[in-house]
């Protein structure tokens, strides 16, 4: 590696991901391709999975993270930097996949499946957001709560079950998630509310059976 190269990476380092990311940032807008692939590579797993968890349809999943990096590619250079960059990519994956489900309610097509894409971490999160339970002591256990889990999400309305994706699997912030979905903070608290009691009684018996 070049020295060149050492303390641009030595920089970066010392900046952190948000300061990766303005660099980046910069770097796209001056016309660097390299830049942007970087930029695809820190976020393409949080866009896949994130498409993927408010889909319901992993295939479906891969079609809107394409069409969420090229959205990326043609608006950077709108991107203000009022907020974080995966903040602001946040809000494109959740309008592109809104779309989404409503090209398919247009064609009257079902396309909700149960969802592949969480992590034993990720069930366990959505599970106490609707009920107590004990940790995953138990394989069959653990998939058992993994497929009531997930088709209690999957029967969710869409606004519930993004409001309840970024902060219970995303870790946003209701302050964040409020930039990012374009909505008052207290109206995100209030839907995040109604989203956790709305997942308590789609899980079964109220979530009796993954305690």
């Amino acid at each position: 590696m070049a020295a060149g190269d050492i303390a641009l990476h030595s920089a970066e380092a010392l900046a952190g991901p948000v300061g990766l990311e303005r660099g980046l940032v910069e770097q796209c807008r001056r016309g660097d391709p390299h830049a942007f692939a970087r930029l695809v590579a820190l976020h393409e797993g949080m866009v896949f999975n994130l498409a993927a968890r408010l889909l319901g349809e992993t295939e479906e999943a891969r079609d809107v993270a394409q069409e969420v990096f090229l959205q990326v590619f043609r608006t950077l250079g709108r991107f203000e930097g009022r907020s974080t960059l995966k903040t602001w990519i946040y809000r494109i994956v959740v309008n592109q996949c809104r779309n989404r489900q409503r090209w398919w309610r247009r064609r009257r097509k079902d396309r909700s499946c149960p969802i592949d894409a969480l992590t034993p971490a990720d069930e366990a999160r959505l599970a106490e957001a609707g009920t107590r339970m004990e940790g995953p002591d138990e394989r069959l256990e653990r998939r058992e709560r993994a497929r009531a889990v997930q088709s209690a999400l999957a029967r969710l309305s869409f606004e519930h079950r993004a409001v309840l994706l970024l902060r219970e699997v995303e870790g946003l912030s209701c302050e964040e998630i409020a930039g990012t979905l374009s909505l008052p903070e207290g109206t995100v608290k209030s839907r995040l509310s109604r989203a956790r009691e709305a997942l308590r009684r789609a899980l079964p018996n109220g979530g009796e059976e993954v305690r």
